[in-house]
């Protein structure tokens, strides 16, 4: 059995595609080797370190996956202490040696601000994830970065990755003097929720704001006009994730996996910036 503990709310977990496609790739490997997922929600951070302790204590579990890695994070190292086997999805660089598989977030931003700079947009919004996530800053540094050498104005508004939220931020971007003339989204969820509202409000998607999400998913395929979205194969994330684990319970030694290559998949919502448009 492989453990995977998420930290959030149940409801928008039954919701977030990633997470599903992610379990269905690792027990693609895991299931022919005998294993399966464990997936457990809990309410915070003390609630996540205790089910490891239960786990370790119980052998519950005979390895971790261990998401949404924070600055400075705790978890690595208490799992290390339980002796708990651990694979890390996401860039770590603290002081446990526990094997992770690291995907090219960075270089994902970079291809997306080149493609709305070509499309001739000069200011981009970004609704982020929560800002204490390894890969909500890493997104942030390359785009603030890239802004500064395309010579395009970004603007940041943080969020929670929920619909709600992610639909508000997209609002406060576009009620500011001289809005954005396009929004780059840290989820499928934030970005559909927040087409549909500005669509029906009477936005025009994409002649007055382009929008793409960092995750692709049925959600943006089906979304009106359909989401453009940086796609990540995230079945064979979860199958690297899946080998990665097998590895540690054979006893290899600590590596970095590198994750599946981030691509563009450009749809109907992304479009030349508005002054361009004749």
């Amino acid at each position: 059995m492989i453990g995977l503990v998420l930290t959030a709310s149940a409801p928008r977990v039954g919701v977030e595609p990633f997470f599903i496609e992610l379990v269905s790739g690792m027990e693609e490997v895991l299931v022919p080797a005998g294993a399966t997922v464990l997936l457990l929600v809990v309410h915070d951070l003390a609630a996540e370190l205790a089910t490891y302790a239960r786990w370790a204590a119980e052998g519950t579990v005979d390895a971790v996956v261990v998401v949404n890695l924070v600055h400075d994070d705790v978890r690595p190292v208490r799992l290390t202490q339980l002796g708990l086997p651990a694979v890390l999805a996401g860039r770590y660089a603290g002081p446990a040696a526990l094997s992770s598989v690291v995907s090219d977030n960075a270089g994902a931003i970079s291809a997306a601000m080149r493609l709305l700079r070509e499309l001739g947009h000069r200011r981009i919004g970004r609704v982020s994830g929560p800002a204490e996530l390894v890969h909500t800053a890493e997104r942030s540094a390359t785009m603030l970065a890239d802004g500064q050498r395309l010579r395009v104005e970004v603007r940041i508004a943080e969020a929670d990755y929920s619909a709600e939220a992610g639909a508000r931020a997209a609002r406060r971007l576009l009620a500011e003097a001289d809005p954005p003339t396009a929004i780059v989204f840290d989820n499928d969820v934030m970005a559909v929720a927040a087409e549909e509202e500005l669509v029906r409000s009477g936005v025009e998607v994409p002649a007055r704001v382009s929008l793409l999400a960092c995750d692709d998913s049925t959600l943006c395929e089906l979304a009106v006009p359909p989401m453009s979205a940086l796609n990540i194969d995230v079945h064979e994330h979860g199958v690297t994730l899946g080998r990665a684990v097998l590895d540690v319970l054979r006893g290899a030694r600590q590596r970095v996996y590198p994750g599946p290559p981030i691509r563009i998949r450009r749809r109907g919502s992304t479009g030349p910036a508005p002054a361009d448009r004749h």
